[in-house]
């Protein structure tokens, strides 16, 4: 079976003998799984599947740290669609009940039978398979389709964003239509999927890979953020409602996830482009615009994530210009500015130049958009804070540079510079700017490493940026998790105070931020390779 088709299957025991007695019980390949990881105790456990996001996984109750019900827990919070299997020792009626109340898909006692183990995966494989073949089934999808988008709905919340409708008559067509958006923000989020990592029997048929998206989107969030579904130019468009102006961060979090799993569930590579927060349903063009620029961004963050508009473009004005028949050129010129693809650069200005030579515009014509060609690029810098000077050769300003070129040769050869120099100045204030914020996130931890408490989202909180969008830059900046540059620092710190006092190995644990002793040894011993207490007394005697 091929690798991409198995389920994955994380085991948790703090008995190693367990887990291997466990492994080699059953042929897992052949049920269709993998082994992706084993965990010691429920801690470790929940750190893993964050990161891996396992389908399965297998759970002792009584361990270190975290036991197995809490853990069931914590994993159903991570993902709904998560299985979790416990076994235990204990035969009590107490601990199975809890179980079923945290939807654990089977309770098994030890010694684990290995005819019964392997019943147990083969039915919540099934289950899986069922689900995913529900939502991948072309005629299910179709019908779907007929049924949940209302083409009046859906036609006004085009017109909507694209800001065909004219205000005064926006609370006709809502009442009308029985459109339900009444909340203090809204915001617009594009949901781009890249067909280009799709199998090629799905490359076919891109409609219904958007579909299945569409159908898992609204599973998962809908009622949350009681949001409005549609696809328009093959993006699924959400118009999300929020209470209050905090709930960006949370929600650009949720949509990071969304798009993680949904490549695990629907294999579709997508990115959610986060617009603008607004207060009203008139300025959702505007959170239309910036939700789309946002998904322009993952030529520098990478797909399968969510990029908010507001966290990457923080000193845009938004202004929405006025669009003539030559504004998409000139708009294409500064996207690949500002997304520094160089050849792309090349070739949005050559096409621009192909257009004024091909046009035939009169002398005044070719001033009004020589002065907005010099507006958009003197605006873009304004709103970086970049030298629009750069590209200059003879002191002038831009705008009198623009309306005196000889020749379109000349012309095509100045926009090149200028352009191509606001582009790398960009691209230097950019990792300045990440290097900033990595570097404040650093000294965060080393000031409140002793804080037992201290966590992505309080430190999040603290710099004000949603934790997506931290965890990408910081591990982009630093290549380590922020959990686990935390642990590597408060270990140095760990290494420092035992070799410079006298410290009990609990009150070292304290000062570097455990509150349990046993898991600061443990997580040091797998640091180092010894406990505490033999680092120190190995180091002393070298002395």
């Amino acid at each position: 079976m091929d690798t991409n088709n198995r389920y994955s299957v994380l085991l948790v025991d703090d008995e190693e003998e367990v887990i291997r007695i466990i492994m080699k019980k059953l042929d897992w390949e052949s049920m269709g799984l993998q082994i992706i990881g084993h965990a010691g105790n429920g801690v470790e456990a929940l750190e893993m599947a964050e990161e891996l996001q396992p389908d399965i996984v297998m759970t002792d109750i009584k361990m270190p740290y975290m036991d197995g019900l809490t853990l069931c827990r914590k994993l159903k919070e991570l993902s709904r669609t998560i299985r979790v299997i416990i076994f235990s020792g204990f035969d009590e009626f107490e601990y199975a009940k809890e179980a079923i109340k945290m939807d654990a898909a089977e309770y098994l006692l030890k010694p684990v039978n290995a005819g019964e183990l392997r019943e147990v995966f083969e039915r919540i494989r099934g289950e899986l398979d069922r689900e995913r073949d529900e939502k991948r089934n072309t005629e299910k999808l179709r019908e779907y389709y007929m049924e949940s988008l209302p083409v009046l709905q859906e036609s006004f919340y085009m017109a909507l964003l694209e800001g065909r409708v004219v205000a005064g008559q926006i609370g006709k067509y809502v009442n009308d239509y029985k459109v339900h958006l009444a909340a203090p923000y809204y915001v617009v989020t594009v949901l781009h999927i890249s067909t280009q990592s799709l199998p090629e029997e799905e490359r076919e048929d891109p409609f219904l890979m958007a579909m299945a998206v569409k159908k898992y989107a609204e599973e998962q969030v809908e009622e949350r953020w009681d949001s409005r579904f549609f696809i328009y130019l093959g993006d699924i468009i959400m118009i999300s409602q929020l209470q209050t102006k905090d709930s960006l961060l949370k929600y650009t979090d949720e949509m990071d996830r969304l798009c993680r799993m949904a490549k695990k569930v629907c294999n579709a590579r997508m990115t959610a482009g986060v617009g603008y927060l607004c207060d009203s349903l008139e300025q959702l063009p505007f959170s239309y615009q910036g939700a789309k620029q946002a998904v322009t961004y993952r030529v520098l963050y990478g797909n399968t994530r969510a990029i908010s508009i507001a966290e990457v473009e923080p000193g845009e004005s938004g202004e929405m210009q006025r669009k003539e028949s030559y504004a998409e050129l000139l708009q294409r010129i500064i996207k690949k500015i500002r997304v520094g693809e160089e050849e792309g650069l090349r070739e949005a200005i050559h096409e621009f130049i192909n257009w004024l030579t091909v046009t035939h515009l009169s002398m005044q014509n070719y001033r009004i958009v020589m002065m907005e060609l010099a507006a958009e690029l003197v605006r873009f810098a304004a709103g970086h804070e970049l030298n629009i000077g750069t590209g200059s050769t003879d002191g002038s300003d831009v705008y009198h540079q623009a309306l005196h070129m000889e020749s379109t040769e000349v012309l095509e050869q100045w926009l090149q510079t200028l352009c191509r120099n606001l582009q790398r100045e960009m691209l230097h204030e950019r990792q300045d700017s990440t290097k900033s914020f990595v570097q404040r996130a650093e000294e965060y931890v080393k000031a409140h490493y002793a804080d037992q408490d201290l966590s992505v989202e309080e430190i999040c909180r603290e710099m004000n940026v949603s934790a997506a969008y931290f965890s990408t830059i910081f591990k982009k900046e630093t290549g380590k998790t922020f959990v686990r540059y935390l642990t590597d620092y408060r270990m140095e710190q760990a290494v420092i105070l035992l070799m410079s006092g006298n410290d009990k190995t609990y009150m070292i644990a304290e000062k570097v931020g455990y509150s349990e002793a046993n898991y600061f040894s443990y997580v040091f011993k797998k640091q180092f390779g010894v406990s505490p207490s033999k680092y120190r007394s190995d180091r002393q005697e070298k002395k």
